[in-house]
């Protein structure tokens, strides 16, 4: 999966780049807002691709006394910083522009230009967006796309996913503002263009963020690992029950488990300890990405009536607060 987030990206920084300079060079000779729009918006986008790469490249740090779970949130953290970024340089300049051109419409010089660099920009964002999303479809299994985007933990390939998108429909705005500016004279209809891909970028940049602040915030391993784990808790014999099972993503790979079981009464210590170390075992077999298990002993009475187990209730004056192992 890192090698394919990895693939992704180089894809989309790359077109990006290219892009980007082929924009500004058609901008500048032909004085359209919406291709210096789009333009600043390629250059957000092959920012954001360094950023995302440097999220990757950090989370892979190993773990430190500062840090005791690794690095793996990183990622997390960059992802939702290009989504600030999408907004506020992507979207904000093309807003910003727009309105300027729409105040004071200026007639564009060459149509052709314009037409045969979308064109390109076109193809070569088209390419980005099939890479990013054969990446993507690896995980996806039978769900929708929407679906998939929700449950997943990785947000490199989605990201790409959700720019390259925007940039091919702000490609489609641009060229249908140059085509209404040329055949209808509505010179305005470049600068409303330039808005129009101001909207795109900040509703991508409004989905990205709510993605990746779910994922900043905590998101438990998926209802599949979960159930297993369950099941497999529920094999063991010593068990009498399974008081709370806490899960959450510290990185795309790297899960953390919390796991409170109830024993048997007529389970020794030895017995317990052999439990614990075979759960521990079977759980990093099955699941590879959880890559901290943590399981303790805690009778049934001790736990409050909460959903889902949470929390012991404080003990009295006096005496000691409820058992773990």
């Amino acid at each position: 999966m890192a090698g394919d987030s990895k693939l992704v990206i180089y894809a989309a920084l790359a077109g990006n780049a290219a892009i980007a300079v082929t924009k500004f060079i058609a901008a500048a000779y032909t004085g359209s807002s919406a291709m210096l729009s789009e333009a600043i918006h390629s250059v957000v986008d092959t920012g954001n691709q360094g950023l995302l790469l440097l999220g990757l490249s950090r989370s892979r740090r190993a773990p430190d006394e500062v840090h005791p779970f690794g690095y793996g949130m990183e990622v997390y953290f960059w992802s939702f910083v290009v989504a600030i970024l999408i907004f506020g340089l992507g979207s904000g300049i093309s807003f910003y522009e727009g309105v300027q051109h729409i105040l004071h419409p200026e007639p564009i010089t060459s149509y052709t230009i314009n037409y045969v660099v979308l064109g390109f920009a076109i193809l070569f964002e088209g390419a980005a967006w099939i890479v990013a999303l054969r990446a993507f479809n690896k995980t996806r299994g039978g769900r929708s796309l929407w679906q998939a985007i929700r449950r997943s933990k990785d947000p490199t390939t989605f990201t790409v996913l959700f720019e390259d998108s925007a940039a091919l429909l702000g490609l489609v705005i641009a060229m249908i503002g140059l085509l209404l500016s040329q055949h209808l004279g509505w010179h305005t209809a470049d600068g409303a263009a330039s808005i129009g891909i101001a909207v795109v970028l900040a509703l991508a940049a409004a989905g990205l963020a709510y993605e990746t602040r779910s994922l900043l915030i905590g998101e438990a391993a998926t209802r599949e690992t979960r159930h297993a784990i369950r099941e497999m808790i529920g094999e063991e014999p010593g068990v009498a029950g399974l008081n709370e099972l806490r899960t959450i993503h510290l990185g795309p790979q790297n899960v953390l488990a919390n796991i409170s079981l109830d024993f048997r009464d007529t389970a020794s210590l030895a017995d317990v300890e052999a439990t614990v170390s075979r759960l521990e075992t079977r759980i990093r077999e099955t699941f590879p990405e959880v890559m901290h298990v943590f399981i303790e002993a805690q009778a049934k009475e001790s736990q409050r009536g909460a959903p889902f187990g949470i929390g012991v209730p404080p003990a009295a004056p006096g005496q000691p607060k409820g058992s773990s192992g």
